[in-house]
């Protein structure tokens, strides 16, 4: 049995923590995290399976891999289970709450404030934390590659996945990747040891999976309906995040363009705005779907506002936890058959190859202009993975390093 198969024994049982302890961690990561999903990915890897050991690192991988397969914000669904899994239905709305509010909260005061980060140290700042997410996203790929992928096969299916989704370059090549990743494991993968996994204990029953299953259907049917019944202009706006983030694979870029479709078409909200609020939300940390908060917030008519935040952000999350919950009852029962473990070893390995195709595009064609941005870079990987600095620290330096780079 090699290392990367045998489970923790915290995955054995259902929760070992509380909700507060759960919020403490995700309020951290929620005020840390930069750089977009793929990022945080991996500060909850660094954060939950290396330094806390919520969760071994075949069971991470099954679970990003999971989430990637589900339309909605990835990142926030790795989120809400990790959550649900060490605190219960508490800890799951404890973990989206911290992770999510900081970078809401940040987007709805500049939407209401109409402020924005200009000159020399705003732009420093924004570069130095877009670097930041490079060397994250380079430690990731490189403590992942290393259990998920131990053999020449499990490499070879990272190398396939790496060469998908650098050549389709979209969400469409994400799900390709996946798909190619578990077939190749049906193939290549079978004969390895088949390993019992730990149950992993999320608590939710087969109904209520189900349940949730039905009631994201009955939304997704039933919305555009009864706006156009009510006229009411809230149902209409709830409509139109709803759909956006059921319909779109890949995370918050992804659903930019559906976004504006929605609101700057009817004229919600004009092009600059958008625009302008999109800018903004590259500089927080948390998910980028949290630039509902400032859509909702800077609608031309109500709900707008306080209110138009909150309507706006429970809607474009509402259909991603709907569908993970409607998932995870069948998932560990799934995971625990031969084939199922085959296609799941492939499927891990080709989220190895999907995030070091995205540490180059768009982590680092975002980030890496010149020479001193690939020292700083460099000096980010050598303090996270040689020192061993906390992600905190390392976020502050090279924010710092970024501003005095903009200077010189």
């Amino acid at each position: 049995m090699s290392h990367e198969e045998t489970p923790l024994p915290s995955e054995e049982g259902a929760r070992r923590g509380s909700p507060g302890e759960v919020l403490r961690v995700f309020l951290k990561l929620g005020l840390t995290s930069f750089g977009g999903p793929v990022a945080h990915l991996a500060y909850f890897r660094d954060e939950l399976v290396v330094r806390r050991r919520w969760i071994g690192e075949s069971s991470y991988a099954d679970l990003v891999a999971l989430c990637q397969f589900l339309p909605g914000p990835a990142s926030s669904q790795v989120g809400f289970a990790l959550g649900l899994l060490r605190g219960g239905p508490w800890g799951a709305l404890a973990a989206w709450a911290a992770f999510t509010l900081p970078s809401a909260l940040l987007l709805l005061v500049f939407g209401l404030v109409a402020g924005s980060m200009s000159g020399v140290l705003g732009t420093g700042l924004l570069h130095g934390l877009k670097i930041v997410a490079v060397a994250v996203v380079a430690q990731a790929v490189w403590g992942m590659a290393r259990t998920i992928t131990p053999d020449r096969q499990r490499i070879s299916i990272a190398l396939g996945a790496l060469m998908i989704v650098v050549g389709a370059g979209s969400a469409v090549g994400q799900i390709a990747a996946i798909l190619f990743g578990t077939v190749a494991g049906l193939s290549f993968c079978r004969d390895l040891a088949v390993t019992r996994r730990g149950q992993l204990g999320f608590g939710v029953s087969r109904g209520v999976g189900l349940a949730c299953l039905a009631a994201f259907l009955l939304l997704l049917v039933g919305l555009p309906l009864v706006a156009t019944w009510s006229g009411l202009h809230a149902v209409s706006v709830f409509d139109a995040f709803y759909r956006s983030a059921s319909l779109v694979f890949g995370g918050g870029h992804v659903v930019l363009p559906l976004l504006q479709a929605e609101v700057v078409g009817p004229g919600w909200i004009s092009n600059d705005v958008f625009l302008a609020g999109y800018g903004a939300a590259q500089a927080v940390p948390g998910p980028l779907f949290t630039f509902a908060a400032y859509l909702g917030t800077v609608m031309q008519a109500f709900p707008n506002g306080v209110a138009g935040a909150v309507l706006c952000l429970l809607a474009i999350f509402l259909p991603g936890f709907l569908l993970l919950l409607g998932a995870l009852p069948f998932w560990d029962d799934f995971r625990q058959r031969p084939l199922a473990q085959a296609a799941m070893r492939g499927a891990n390995a080709a989220v190895v190859g999907l995030l070091a195709g995205a540490l180059y595009n768009p982590v680092w064609t975002s980030a890496v202009f010149n020479a001193r941005d690939f020292a700083l870079a460099v000096t980010g990987m050598v303090l996270l993975m040689a020192w061993r600095l906390p992600p905190l620290a390392v976020v502050v330096i090279l924010a710092l390093g970024g501003v005095l780079l903009q200077l010189l």
